[in-house]
């Protein structure tokens, strides 16, 4: 049985085009369908890293917030229209925004209402360990960014958030959506 996804993708380019290529990966070895959902500010991201193309090929629907619950997604999602959402990558500002219970964008809103439901929601922050780490630029070029404390520990109140998992890194994608349950197509 397919497995339908829906791919919450926020704003930060740290970790983009390596998740994306993740997900081109799973749409070529397993058997799922993705529909991307993009914050207003992944668009602008996705763009400037040239990656619009492969995501709308990866993607059998590429949908664009225009406010916190529109287009509306978060119902067909809580019906079970869908088997999983990821939410890759996640910026800083999403991840304290889920970590504090805000849900005023739609990503942050379908983490909320989807929360209340059985449908496994995943996550990977872009912001985990303290130190440095090294991203690509749109150019192809290395920077080096310098992560905050805030932000890793806003990671790790969103560790603690029931029905809620969060990924290490865009290596465990394939994995986390191979697992994900299949829901029966009675409830689609």
């Amino acid at each position: 049985m397919t497995l339908k996804v829906v791919w919450g993708i926020t704003g930060s380019g740290d970790l983009m085009p390596e998740t994306v290529a993740a997900m081109a990966k799973v749409r070529e070895t397993q058997d799922v369908e993705i529909t991307a959902l993009l914050s207003k500010e992944a668009v602008k991201v996705i763009r400037w890293y040239k990656l619009w193309e492969e995501v709308e090929r990866i993607s059998r629907k590429v949908i664009i917030e225009e406010d916190a619950n529109t287009p509306f997604i978060v119902g067909p999602m809580q019906i079970g229209r869908f088997d999983c959402f990821l939410v890759a990558p996640a910026t800083a500002n999403t991840t304290a925004k889920v970590a504090h219970g805000i849900a005023d964008t739609i990503i942050t809103n379908a983490v909320a209402q989807v929360g209340k439901t059985d449908i496994p929601i995943m996550m990977l922050p872009v912001d985990q360990r303290s130190g440095t780490t090294v991203t690509t630029r749109p150019g192809g070029e290395k920077l080096t960014l310098r992560i905050r404390a805030i932000d890793v520990e806003n990671a790790e109140r969103v560790r603690k958030i029931e029905g809620l998992d969060v990924l290490g890194g865009v290596d465990e994608i394939a994995d986390v959506l191979r697992a994900c349950p299949r829901r029966p197509r009675t409830q689609r």
